[in-house]
């Protein structure tokens, strides 16, 4: 008896509505796995068939967007990409492929922060600074700027007290944090990490809701307040200040979340038997697969998914990259190879040459 060929990497199954969804939006999810080292591209071919482009990225986790603009945190720093448009259909391995392509720009050398969502404000780039516990900025001069912290954090060091994760933006302006507990010492979130994350007001700091299933990836949609409970699957509204309801449960741990249209994309995590820090989460037993599940928000229905079948075990992020059907992205480790030359006037392919 012949022997069934393994999956090909990143293997995934999807419902036929994903590329139907994804072709007629004319845009690219993104996402980011910190356990398989990467972002990954998943772009429409035509209604049928979906395509991935998987880069290497050490831990990336947090992804923002703006504009031309592609920000991705990794295990000890930031990288800034821009698209290089007129690159695009040019690139020597695959010529006439790509509507877009990211190349590398700047690299901001953090140190290990453990920076989980990121933001762009205008040219200023965000930061939730996990493992300092405050919201930061980015530039060439610190590791960060610490711009707001927490009230009842007493002194600023590197011992994520209240693991901060998440942040929403209103006009340009940090309004909302999640985090998974309101606790001031070294680790102190983990105690009651199942239930006690909060939700907290920027501008007052002050805490709206409290004793929460693990909140990550605030949004604010249609000027409503929207939330993930990472531990019970559970798509969050506020309805006031302090009260939210429920809009849709799913069966995983969700975390990473984008709108486009009439759409939501949502992460699923695969909750490893054998993980101590999720084991006992309500949702443990649900989370049998990694992947993307896609909402239609008029009804809050399941409109479709991406299910992976292979390497991926978890998903930090996902972001829309709208109006690109199928943009590349060159890593660090392919721009060592590949050398990709743009200036404001003309633009070059080569190759990079090998060490002497």
């Amino acid at each position: 008896m012949s022997q069934s060929q393994p999956l090909p990497p990143f293997s995934c199954t999807f419902s036929p509505t994903a590329p139907e969804i994804l072709h007629g939006l004319g845009a690219t999810i993104a996402i980011s796995t910190y356990q398989a080292g990467k972002v990954i591209f998943i772009s429409a071919k035509d209604n049928e068939h979906l395509v991935q482009l998987p880069r290497n990225f050490e831990k990336p986790m947090g992804i923002a967007i703006q504009e031309d603009k592609l920000a991705i945190a990794t295990s000890d720093s930031v990288m800034v990409l821009r698209n290089a448009p007129r690159m695009a259909p040019n690139y020597p391995k695959l010529p006439k492929t790509y509507d877009a392509l990211y190349l590398p720009r700047i690299q901001y050398f953090t140190g290990e922060n453990d920076i989980h969502d990121l933001h762009w404000a205008g040219d200023q780039l965000w930061a939730v600074n996990t493992r300092f516990s405050c919201l930061a900025t980015l530039d060439d001069q610190y590791s960060f700027t610490p711009q707001w912290t927490p009230h009842f954090i007493t002194k600023s060091e590197p011992t994520d007290q209240c693991h901060l994760n998440g942040v929403a933006f209103e006009n340009n302006t940090p309004k909302y944090v999640t985090a998974l507990g309101a606790t001031n010492k070294a680790g102190g979130w983990r105690e009651n990490k199942a239930n006690g994350g909060i939700i907290m007001d920027v501008d007052s700091n002050s805490i709206l809701m409290k004793d929460l299933p693990m909140p990550h990836s605030p949004r604010i949609i249609d000027g409503h307040l929207y939330w993930l409970h990472s531990a019970t699957g559970d798509v969050v509204r506020m309805t006031a200040p302090g009260k939210y309801e429920i809009v849709k449960s799913l069966d995983g741990f969700v975390r990473g979340m984008d709108r486009i249209g009439d759409y939501l994309f949502i992460g699923l995590s695969k909750l490893r038997e054998t993980s101590q820090a999720f084991q006992n989460l309500p949702i443990s037993k649900k989370s049998i697969y990694a992947g993307v599940v896609i909402l239609y928000i008029p009804k809050m229905s399941v409109a479709g998914y991406i299910k992976y079948e292979n390497n991926v075990d978890e998903i930090y992020d996902v972001r829309i990259l709208p109006s690109m059907k199928r943009p590349g992205l060159l890593s660090a480790d392919k721009s060592s190879k590949v050398m990709a030359i743009t200036t404001p006037s003309t633009d070059y392919w080569g190759v990079a040459e090998k060490e002497k």
